[in-house]
């Protein structure tokens, strides 16, 4: 064996293989690379750091794989610190021998509290946005203190912890409801829901329906049901006083219970932009209402580009976010710049706060589905008020095949291998459907235990 001097960072690696023909030794040398590790992911402009999506990935960080010169597998520490020259509060968040790693909200929050971070709005000395620092490590071997390494530069990443608001606490929900034919539950019900205002005789709902017949009911049951015969504005228990809704839409009905006066009208808010789905012509994806915590919500696909959340389809009302500062407004150039990716939308529209969030959006995809194997996939709507349950309201599928997945890829998908209703992963387990129409309904409520209903 030769002697071996290490000089610097450098190692000399000396392996002795025995030749069939001699004795000679072979030495295999490690060596600084020639480029040093770097991160090839795209970062946000800002992350969202929630509880409620603390098991979510924030960032994926990617990176190259450095070369030492031998054919020895590289190994990699994704480190994270609160200060950018990583004298502070290093944090390994990832050993791994792989090139990527995800990390979690609840990693990104832990790094937060370090940096002195909350969302509680009573402590002036505890700010709720910030900076975190990440830097990759790589290394052969062991990582001991004379092996070869290399890091990369360090990738600051501004971070926002909403504030906790009482206006995000929710509303409390009236024992009224609206039944019909024009309901997406019909004339049997379950009654589409109203909310209580802060004037209790005071009741509001926010409706989708088609074309079809409504009247007003308490407790999802007859007797005591309102419609209005005369069509004056005013309720009626009066026969024949169906209320007739002559074209589909999304309404905003308010109901005042002291004199039993009412008003219908469009109402909707929605996301607009050459990022959105539809780009600038619309029509808007829209925002759906969350009495749990009053606010409205989305889930929606985006490609790169420039959004804004306007009602109606219209411009007359229309918001963006012009200083960055997560507060809605309608100054000039104030286009929303996000980034390629799946997101939950949340509005405030009490104080117009609003957070975007990178998030999982379930999909159906398959032989049988309109867009086939290769997608894009039909996507589920979330029940916001029911966490983990997802519904398409209607699909028309042919005879084929189906799974559920998650933003359009393979990296997290299900089907029903035992055709029992519980979602599972194993192999072959495509689900077999015949041609018709049919409301799918998922629930990760139980992540253990997903279910499907197929309807």
């Amino acid at each position: 064996m030769k002697n071996i001097k290490i000089i610097g960072l450098f190692i000399l690696a000396t392996l002795s293989l025995a030749s069939c023909e001699d004795d000679d030794n072979l030495v295999y040398t490690a060596q600084a690379p020639s480029e040093n590790v770097a991160f090839t992911s795209t970062f946000l402009n800002e992350y969202i750091l929630t509880d409620a999506t603390k098991a979510n990935i924030a960032e994926r960080f990617v990176w190259n794989s450095p070369d030492f010169g031998i054919a020895s597998p590289n190994a990699y520490d994704l480190q994270g610190s609160v200060t950018e020259d990583f004298a502070e509060v290093i944090a390994l968040v990832s050993t791994t021998p792989e090139t990527n790693f995800g990390v979690t909200v609840d990693k990104m929050l832990e790094l937060a509290t370090s940096a002195g971070l909350d969302n509680d709005p009573s402590t002036a000395d505890m700010p709720n946005t910030g900076v975190l620092y990440f830097r990759v490590r790589a290394y052969l071997g062991d990582g001991a203190e004379n092996a070869p390494e290399s890091f990369s530069t360090v990738t600051a990443l501004n971070v926002v912890l909403p504030e906790e608001t009482e206006a995000g606490s929710g509303v409390e929900l009236s024992s009224w409801g609206i039944v019909g034919s024009a309901t997406p539950n019909g004339w049997d019900g379950p009654d589409v829901l109203f909310y209580v205002t802060e004037d209790p005789n005071i009741i509001v709902s926010y409706a989708n329906l088609v074309p079809g017949e409504i009247k007003f009911r308490e407790n999802n049951t007859w007797g005591g049901d309102l419609g209005d015969a005369t069509l004056d504005g005013i309720l009626d228990a009066d026969e024949n006083n169906n209320i007739v809704i002559a074209e589909a839409g999304s309404f905003k009905i308010t109901i005042n219970l002291s004199d039993n006066s009412y008003t219908m009208e469009e109402y909707f808010w929605g996301i607009v932009g050459s990022a959105a789905p539809n780009g600038w012509d619309g029509p808007n994806v829209k925002l759906a209402y969350d009495y749990t915590t009053d606010t409205f919500k989305a889930v929606v696909q985006l490609v790169d580009g420039d959004m804004k959340v306007r009602m109606n389809d219209l411009w007359d009302t229309s918001y963006g976010d012009g200083n960055l500062d997560g507060i809605l407004d309608t100054d000039a150039d104030n286009n929303i710049v996000v980034t390629a990716g799946y997101y939950l939308l949340t509005v405030d529209f009490n104080s117009l706060a609003y957070t975007l969030e990178e998030t999982t959006i379930w999909g159906l995809v398959g032989s049988a589905t309109p867009n086939g194997w290769d997608g894009p996939d039909t996507k589920f709507s979330p029940d916001f008020t029911n966490p983990g349950v997802w519904t398409i309201a209607s699909i028309d599928l042919v005879a084929g095949e189906i799974k559920v997945r998650a933003n359009d890829t393979w990296d997290a998908s299900y089907g029903d291998l035992e055709a029992d209703g519980i979602l599972d992963t194993e192999d072959d387990n495509n689900i077999t459907v015949v041609a018709g129409t049919y409301k799918i309904t998922i629930d990760f409520s139980d992540e253990a235990s997903p279910t499907i209903v197929i309807e």
